[in-house]
C-alpha cells in the first residue's frame, strides 16, 4: 500500500522544481519533465490538476510556462498531495463515520485517528521551500 502514489510523488517533484526557480521564473512542462525524469504528458496532466487547485498558474505566450501561485513557504506538501490524490487516510473509517458504525466506540479507530493527525500535521508543516532548500530571499 502506497500512502503517496507515484503520480503524487511526481506532482510534488514538479512543485519543488517550480519552487526552486526564481520568483519571476517561468518553467515549462517540458523543462520539468526533462529535469525530473517524468513523462511529458503526465507532467502536463499533473500541472493542470495543480492549476485547478490553485497551486500553480500558467503563463501563456512564447515565454510561457508555469509558476507557483504563492511563495513556496506557504505551500505544504499536504496541499499538493490532496490536489492529486485526495485526503491522506490510513483507513477509510477515519474519513467519515458512515464507513464504520463502530467508529465512536472502536479502540483501533481512536488510535489510528491520533496517528492520522500526526501524519497530517507533519505533511502540513513541510513546505515546498524546505524541500527545495531555499529561503524567502529568493522570493523577495
Amino acid at each position: 500500500m502506497d500512502v503517496i502514489r507515484r503520480n503524487t510523488d511526481y506532482a510534488i517533484r514538479a512543485a519543488v522544481n517550480l519552487a526552486s526557480s526564481k520568483a519571476d521564473g517561468v518553467v515549462t512542462a517540458a523543462e520539468i519533465a526533462e529535469k525530473e525524469a517524468i513523462p511529458y504528458e503526465l507532467v502536463c496532466k499533473l500541472l493542470q490538476r495543480l492549476k485547478k487547485k490553485k497551486i500553480v498558474q500558467s503563463i501563456m505566450g512564447a515565454k510561457g510556462g508555469y509558476t507557483l501561485r504563492q511563495k513556496p513557504s506557504e505551500i505544504s506538501i499536504l496541499k499538493v498531495i490532496e490536489a492529486i490524490q485526495g485526503p491522506v487516510s490510513l483507513n477509510r473509517c477515519l474519513l467519515n463515520v458512515k464507513f464504520c458504525s463502530r467508529k465512536r466506540s472502536c479502540p483501533v479507530s481512536k488510535n489510528l485517528a491520533k496517528l492520522q493527525k500526526t501524519i497530517n500535521d507533519y505533511l502540513k508543516s513541510v513546505k515546498l521551500s524546505k524541500l527545495a532548500g531555499i529561503g524567502e530571499k529568493n522570493y523577495d
